[in-house]
Order: structure tokens, then sequence, then C-alpha cells
């Protein structure tokens, strides 16, 4: 066996882990998540707490959920401690236990791959109620869709044809497709084509460009464009498929944690609020914070490269 196998007994022995700032910079973004994921479950659990009917089953399983999201951030943060050689020992009196227990308990492997793998919460609160369902209790069906992009595109569609006053049989013989294609279309069942939202877009005289957004999340297509204007566009077509909500609803919507100054920035500019505001916009007007979070690092990220315009004289 080689020489180098063996370390060096004159050598004192090693206290820190190399540093491997890949590994810490994985751990800080996994941090990130898990901390919104945090809020989401809390204020499901806060939702729950405020229903005197809620199963005392259902509470059970989302403490569990905001225990294990407890666990892992606190993986990643071990992990992170270890990567970017920090000693462990600095963590041991929070945590409780003893650096070697640390060592043992959080492998940097092992929490990669765990990281990698946790789902993330999707579903909406429970009880929660939207603007186009008033008319009764919301059915399983409608409570798991109901934020899904596919079904803000439709909700905004369908109001887009009910302002216009055009019969869904009308759509369907100007666009030359069967009437019930157009029922699908305006249900969220199929995937429109952007020929098809931009025809009924035409025929009912609606905004184009605010639907865009909401297409190209329901196909999954990259966002092009400034970034910051996007955002706004998409929070804006939001609140168009919720159906365009007063700004007093909105803030009631969250319980007033955020200010109406900060609604009209997220909404208009400039710039861009912080991603705690526009994640609690995005909840209030029923849409996913998951899909909303790329485009605000986008936005954030342009905002923090972009030039001031004394630099062009």
């Amino acid at each position: 066996m080689p020489a180098r196998s063996h370390p060096d007994p004159n050598l004192p022995p090693r206290s820190q882990p190399a540093v491997d700032a890949g590994r810490a910079a994985r751990c800080t973004e996994a941090i990130r998540d898990i901390a919104e994921d945090f809020v989401v479950r809390a204020e499901e659990l806060l939702h729950q707490t405020h229903n005197p009917d809620t199963p005392a089953t259902d509470l059970v399983v989302t403490v569990a959920e905001l225990g294990r999201l407890t666990e892992e951030a606190t993986a990643a943060l071990v992990v992170r401690q270890r990567s970017q050689g920090e000693p462990l020992k600095e963590l041991t009196p929070a945590l409780g236990l003893t650096e070697d227990r640390l060592r043992k308990k959080y492998h940097p492997q092992a929490v990669d791959l765990r990281l990698a793998s946790r789902s993330r919460p999707r579903r909406e609160l429970p009880g929660s109620r939207t603007p186009e369902d008033t008319s009764g209790p919301p059915g399983p069906k409608n409570r798991l869709r109901l934020r899904e992009p596919g079904q803000r595109l439709a909700c905004a569609l369908t109001l887009m044809r009910a302002q216009s006053r055009v019969s869904q049989r009308v759509l369907a013989g100007r666009m030359r497709i069967h009437p019930s294609y157009v029922s699908r279309i305006l249900s969220g069942e199929p995937d429109a084509s952007w020929q098809h939202v931009l025809a009924i877009c035409d025929l009912c005289k609606g905004d184009a460009a605010l639907m865009k957004p909401l297409w190209e999340m329901a196909a999954n297509v990259q966002p092009t464009g400034d970034p910051t204007r996007y955002l706004h566009t998409y929070l804006r077509a939001l609140r168009y498929a919720a159906g365009s909500p007063s700004t007093e609803t909105i803030l009631a919507s969250t319980q007033n944690t955020i200010a109406a100054a900060d609604l009209r920035q997220a909404l208009e500019g400039p710039g861009t609020p912080t991603w705690l505001i526009v994640r609690t916009i995005t909840n209030a007007l029923w849409g996913l914070p998951d899909l909303t979070l790329p485009l605000w690092r986008s936005a954030t990220a342009c905002m923090e490269t972009s030039l001031p315009a004394e630099a062009f004289g």
C-alpha cells in the first residue's frame, strides 16, 4: 500500500474537514427552499387551527411535516458547516449533540441524497375558497388542481369570455373547432395551444400580453424578455385570473402582513419587493410559489447586475 494512504504521524490530526464550496452552496440553496416550505406548512397549520372542525389527525400530520422540515434544515446546516471548514462544536450547544454524533448522524453523502430527492409541498390550504368557486363547497378535484398553472390560465380565459359575452358556440365557430373542445379549454383539461389562446383573446378583445405568462407557465415554456417586467406581468395575470380582487381584498387575504405599497411594487414596480412579499402575494392570488420563485430570482439578479444610469454618462 502506498505510504500516502496513512497520515503522517508527525503531523497533528486534522480538526476540520476539507472545504467543499460546491456542497456548501447546494446546502445553502436547500436551506432557502426548506425555509419557504416551512412557511407554507406553518400557514397551513394556522388555517387548520382556526377551523374548529379540523380533525386532530390532520393537525398531527402537519406538525409532523414541520418536524421533518426542521430535521432536513438541521442536516443541511450541519453539512454546510463541515463543507465550509467550520468547527462543528459551534453547533453543539443549540442542537444538544456532540461533534462525533453530528458527524455520524449527518454524513455529507447521505444528506446530499436526501436533499436531492426531497419533495416540496404544493397543495393549497385546507378549506380555502376562491373567487370563482363561491356557490358551494369545493370538491376534492378543485382543491387539488386549483393552483396549477393550467387552471390559472383556464380561469383567466373563462373570465375573459364571460366579460365579453361571446358564447362558447360562437368562439368554436370562429376558431373552427368543436364547441366541446372550447369547453375543455376553458375548464383547463387539455393543453391549450398559444394559437388558441391568441384566438380567444382576439375574439373576446382581451389582453394577450397578460395571458402570455399564464400560458407559458402552463406549457412549461421558458420566459423571455425583461425578467422584472415579466414578474410584474405574471402577478397581474394571476390577479386577473383570481377575479381582479381589489387591493383591500388582497391585503385582507394576507391578514395585512404586507402593505399596499408592497402590493403596488410587486404588480407595477419599480423594481421588485422581497421574496417573502412576492410569495405572500402569489398565495393570495392562488398561484404556486414554486413557479414564482424562479421569476423573482431572475428579476432580482437582473437588478443586482444592472448598472445605474450615471454609469453611461
